[in-house]
């Protein structure tokens, strides 16, 4: 989701031009001398890992062998890399290793399911190039064994980093703290715009490449690897393991199964869009997919304390409302956002766990945010007449209020689960939330609650005050006040900072601590804590906290 639609009326011009030029110069690589490996050496994109099980996690890297094998450029040859991972940081204790071949045909990026781990154990990793060339090392972590008693939790949380409005400092930050088990990516990882069209609060702090907006599987290869050549997003995934989701701008803003917001005929079929982002998000991304390597949407276990269910909600949805008060598409039972297939997994999976927890990686807002919210009982009949929802005039139809149907289903799974323990993490929306989820938004809090929802902010992307351009905190507290006045099921809102998430899940309680950072646009920018809450096993409701306290690092 993109809170401002980038403008500039000659992006379809330059989007012509600029691929024609990317066509010239890759043509232009494709065909270039092989030449030796290049100076700064071959693995300059980092490492990462992901999706760790008790006995397994992904490894990645990307090799570039020859100067021309640049990412997106089908250039270089063919490379054998050798991994391994050992308990010492020095390897002299290497558990496991391998080999794995790249080219041109996937990237030259490497994938691999390192397994044969031991449970609950810190790991080092790295690549070796044919001539001994090594890696970054980078540090991950299994997970608990099923089943086991795990007495704490603790995971970063993100979302929403646009290259061009700032740099990544939110990341550096997550990486510091040493006491994280993994980190939760809930999309936009990366953004599609060309250069200038979607930046900061004053413009955009450094530019895209390539240049044009992204729609062929070179460009969403090239944006891949621009990102992955951030220090501090390296510095990141070499430090925990990452579990990513993707939403809209991984391919387009406003993704849906048919098509986007931001794509139209003169950019070819969406069809052939959607498989490029989504051949290149699998190239660069250290996930282990499912469905023959082809669905997003997994499950990872913490022992008997908690499953992480995340969601793709861009694959598998219809084309969003074109208002939040058109009732007819909103609460038609036949549009989806999730899928027949997906909800049906997440349904299952969630009320028939034996895990203390289900936390939901969910890329968009599931509180129902409405103006105002109504009670389709007793006014059915004047919704009806005036052809808006049953349940009250959606704040933005992308999120879940604009397909009520499959947010009805899933809420009354979940009140029918054994306990009432569901906790939501969010991004997307650029902004700080937390609510409690009800049964029925007009008759909070008297139906009750089915769980809870914690929304992070963005790390980068333009909130209120950057679209307004205004100081933090002049325009976004009436704002806010207004919203919570009008969803009282809303227990914090917080519209203009950027930064991340930390959740701390124990057997007692899941505790959510807000960190903003003081300006993205500064590479230095420090962070501060900035709130708490947390919900109680079994209340489905939210209360005040204080700060998590610091962890012993993980050894």
């Amino acid at each position: 989701m993109t809170l401002t639609q980038p403008v500039g009326p000659s992006r379809r011009t330059v989007l012509r031009a600029g691929a024609a030029l990317s066509g010239l110069a890759l043509s232009g690589a494709a065909g270039a001398r092989i030449a030796s490996a290049p100076p700064g050496g071959i693995f300059l994109h980092g490492v990462a890992s992901g999706d760790p099980t008790s006995r397994s996690v992904m490894l990645w890297t990307r090799v570039t062998p020859v100067p021309e094998a640049v990412p997106g450029s089908g250039a270089g040859p063919d490379s054998t890399i050798h991994w391994e991972i050992a308990t010492d940081p020095g390897f002299a204790a290497r558990i496991a290793s391998g080999t794995a071949s790249t080219g041109a045909w996937r990237d030259h990026t490497v994938l691999v399911d390192a397994g044969g781990l031991a449970p609950s154990t810190t790991y080092y990793y790295r690549f070796l190039g044919a001539r001994g060339e090594a890696s970054p090392t980078g540090a991950t972590r299994t997970t608990p064994a099923p089943g086991t008693l795990v007495d704490r939790l603790r995971l970063g949380v993100v979302s929403c980093a646009n290259w061009e409005a700032g740099t990544f400092s939110a990341y550096r930050h997550l990486a510091s703290r040493g006491d994280l088990d993994a980190i939760v990516h809930l999309g936009d990882y990366l953004y599609e715009n060309g250069q200038g069209e979607y930046g900061g609060k004053n413009g955009s702090v450094r530019l895209h490449q390539p240049p044009h907006e992204i729609v062929s599987l070179a460009d969403y290869r090239q944006r891949h690897g621009q990102y992955k050549t951030d220090p501090d997003l390296q510095n990141l995934h070499a430090t925990v393991p990452v579990i990513a989701i993707w939403d809209d701008h991984e391919s387009a803003n406003d993704a849906w199964r048919g098509g986007a917001e931001n794509h139209d005929p003169s950019e070819g079929s969406w069809s052939d869009r959607y498989e490029a982002a989504l051949q290149a998000y699998l190239e660069w991304m250290p996930i282990r997919p499912g469905g023959a390597g082809r669905t997003l949407y997994r499950r990872i276990s913490f022992g008997s304390l908690a499953e992480l269910s995340m969601l793709d909600l861009r694959s598998y949805r219809d084309r969003p409302a074109a208002t939040g008060s058109d009732g007819r598409a909103i609460d038609d039972p036949a549009r989806t956002i999730a899928g027949a297939e997906q909800l049906d997994w997440l349904i299952r999976g969630t009320t028939t766990s034996t895990a203390q927890w289900q936390l939901i990686g969910n890329p968009v807002m599931i509180a129902p945010i409405v103006l105002p919210p109504l009670e389709p009982a007793t006014t059915e009949a004047l919704t009806s007449m005036l052809g808006i929802p049953r349940g009250g005039i959606a704040f933005n139809g992308d999120q879940w209020d604009g397909y009520t149907s499959d947010r009805a289903a899933l809420f009354t799974a979940l009140d029918s689960a054994p306990a009432r323990n569901a906790v939501f993490l969010t991004g997307d929306i650029h902004s700080s939330w937390a609510s409690e989820l009800p049964r029925n938004a007009a008759r909070y809090p008297g139906a009750g609650t089915v769980g809870v929802e914690y929304v992070v902010p963005s790390v980068t992307s333009k909130n209120i005050d950057d679209i307004l351009r205004v100081p933090p905190r002049t325009v976004s507290p009436a704002i806010e006040n207004a919203l919570r006045a009008t969803n009282q099921h809303v227990r914090f809102v917080e519209l203009d900072s950027h930064g991340y998430g930390v959740l701390e899940v124990t057997t007692d309680h899941a505790q959510m601590d807000w960190w903003f950072i003081t300006d993205p646009a500064d590479p230095g920018a420090r962070a501060r804590h900035a709130h708490s809450l947390r919900t109680t096993a079994g209340s489905g409701q939210l209360g005040p906290a204080a700060p998590l306290p610091p962890r012993p690092e993980r050894r």
